[in-house]
């Protein structure tokens, strides 16, 4: 493989080739306009004895040939690769963002919740080598992507959050950290964090005990506290009103600084005041930096060979003969006559000149697009010039893996995901090498699972695991999707809207937990009494005398009869107390959203 590291020169060179060509043309152009002036060019050349009209052009071609093999040497040609690993270490950070109503008020521009969303990307791009994963919370608190290092499809699931997600509203931080707590992988020894964004308005209680806790195990919480303390009204989505209360008056949201004072101190954190101003995104920055960094993973990369010192010699070897040869002839060669023989002199320099030449290969559009997608943060056009490179080296290469996969992740920053899979099965049917194709399947399970596909995510992360069996992120993925297609399948809880609906059903079925354990009790106790009675029916069936012909006595007909209507008597008893305690549940959900519905 044969590429050049720093393009730019090829594009200088081919520039200034033209230019010197024409200068050098229009030269020799007025120079004949000149000896014409004298007289006839035949008879003013027969009195130049020692002038030469090949000469020039053959010392102009060697130095073009020689000027373009230096600046080939400055783009630095490489050709071939080898493997190199790079140990990664960085820090497992879990962004808790608040999504009740409250954080649509317009305190800060444009909104807290726009607000957070902007901290949060910037923080994201200034994380190199870090993990991080999302959970979203109001009244619960939902996975919305796991712990991952691919910060591309972060930012997508960021910019998806809204306060639609969750329909149980108020703000419950406590049940935000204990599920983050659940969502940091196994490995040992790796520093952790929390970043719980929020308004302060903690409406369940209980998030300074949970966030001891956490610093008990070690991991760090922070608090990002967005709005005013003044506070703001809350409007309604897609309305020009405001939220009022059971009064009738409108909500003042205000933010409780103390509150989130508290819970940083109790997580051995900081807490951070976010305003209109970008001082709260540098002393977010500078907190992740004091961080300690550990070992996460390795990573391998390809490196490549120089080969700039070849264009170098033969540049110099050129330049030498620049000025070896004389500009006039020489008599001490005059019957060598080379120089006279014009279609040699002609292809020579063609053939200079095409050596001097470079075209430009798919890598090179391909890293032009890889700049463009790096400068999408600040440029929104960037994305879609990123995309038009990718086509240009896929017009060149249709086979090129890299391009596929590099189109896909800006395909899929800009929401195209139907799109973006499509030139992932291109880029998966191409590829050779092991460790991208677990990248290229692993991006494939993310799409499937955002979609709420679970089977074919789980395909994919299996078929990544094959050829990365290493990845504890793509392991973690695949139990998920297995859990959530499994709750799916059982009807236990759909397919939620984000991952980590197991958590969302033991969330929504925990509203009360000593309830349920006296309910569980209850159900245990009703469970013995009816494997006991069952026992009982069996030892007195066993009991009668059974008659010796195939026909059964009237005593033991209304005996089974009785046991089975006892028996299906206690099943619906059984089943009414089930429905009983569910409808209970689901109207103290429904008296939460009315008391409180921000």
């Amino acid at each position: 493989m044969f590429r050049f590291a720093n393009p730019i020169y090829i594009y200088i060179l081919g520039g200034l080739l033209l230019l010197f060509a024409v200068l050098f043309f229009l030269g020799r152009l007025r120079r004949k306009r000149r000896i014409a002036r004298y007289g006839d060019p035949q008879l003013v050349k027969q009195l130049m004895i020692d002038v030469s009209t090949l000469r020039p052009n053959l010392k102009f071609g060697l130095l073009m040939a020689a000027f373009a093999m230096l600046m080939l040497a400055l783009a630095r040609p490489q050709n071939g690769t080898k493997q190199a690993e790079r140990e990664r270490y960085g820090i497992e950070a879990i962004v808790a963002l608040d999504v009740s109503n409250s954080m649509m008020a317009q305190d800060v521009h444009h909104s807290r919740l726009d607000k957070a969303k902007r901290l949060v990307s910037n923080m994201m791009s200034e994380m190199k080598d870090d993990q991080i994963g999302l959970i979203t919370y109001a009244g619960e608190a939902f996975i919305q992507l796991p712990i991952t290092s691919d910060f591309v499809s972060a930012k997508m699931f960021l910019d998806q959050i809204n306060p639609g997600m969750i329909t149980l509203q108020g703000t419950d931080i406590a049940r935000a950290i204990e599920l983050s707590m659940r969502s940091f992988t196994q490995r040992e020894g790796v520093n952790r964090a929390i970043f719980i964004v929020t308004d302060g308005e903690d409406n369940e209680g209980g998030a300074v005990e949970a966030a001891k806790e956490a610093a008990k195990h070690g991991v760090h919480v922070f608090v990002l506290g967005v709005g005013s303390p003044q506070g703001a009204h809350i409007p309604i989505q897609g309305t020009s009103q405001y939220i009022i209360d059971e009064s009738g008056n409108y909500v003042t949201s205000c933010l409780n600084e103390t509150m989130c004072r508290e819970i940083a101190e109790a997580g051995q954190g900081s807490y951070i005041y976010v305003d209109n101003s970008s001082s709260a995104q540098e002393l977010l920055n500078s907190h992740i930096d004091k961080l300690a960094k550990t070992k996460l993973d390795t990573l391998a990369f390809s490196e490549y060979n120089e080969k700039y010192q070849l264009f170098l010699l033969v540049g110099l070897v050129l330049l030498i003969l620049d000025v070896l040869i004389l500009a006039r002839e020489n008599h001490m060669f005059k019957r060598i006559h080379i120089f006279r023989d014009k279609t040699t002199i002609f292809l020579l320099i063609g053939v200079l000149t095409m050596t001097s030449c470079s075209h430009r290969s798919e890598r090179d559009y391909i890293r032009r697009g890889n700049r463009f997608y790096r400068a999408a943060k600040a440029d929104t056009t960037a994305l879609d010039k990123a995309v038009t490179e990718y086509k240009k080296a896929l017009a060149i290469d249709s086979m090129s893996a890299r391009a596929h996969y590099n189109q896909s992740n800006a395909l899929l920053y800009q929401g195209q995901d139907s799109v973006a899979m499509e030139e992932l099965k291109k880029a998966r049917s191409i590829e050779k090498n092991p460790r991208r194709l677990a990248h290229i399947n692993h991006n494939m399970g993310v799409v499937f699972q955002a979609s709420k596909q679970f089977g074919p995510a789980i395909e994919c992360y299996k078929e990544a695991l094959r050829h990365n069996p290493d990845d504890d992120e793509t392991r973690y993925n695949l139990a998920l999707c297995q859990h959530q297609l499994q709750n799916d399948q059982n009807g236990d809880g759909g397919g939620g809207g984000g991952d980590g609906q197991d958590d969302q059903q033991q969330d929504q079925n925990g509203d009360n937990k000593n309830d349920q354990n006296k309910e569980d009790q209850q159900d245990k106790q009703d469970k013995g009494q009816q494997d006991k009675q069952d026992q009982q029916n069996a030892d007195q069936q066993q009991a009668q005398p059974q008659p010796k012909s195939d026909e059964i006595s009237k005593e033991a007909a209304e005996q089974m009869l009785n046991a089975a209507m006892q028996n299906e008597r206690q099943t619906q008893d059984r089943l009414n107390r089930y429905n009983q305690r569910k409808q209970e549940r689901e109207n103290a959900a429904s008296q939460r959203r009315l008391q409180k519905n921000w």
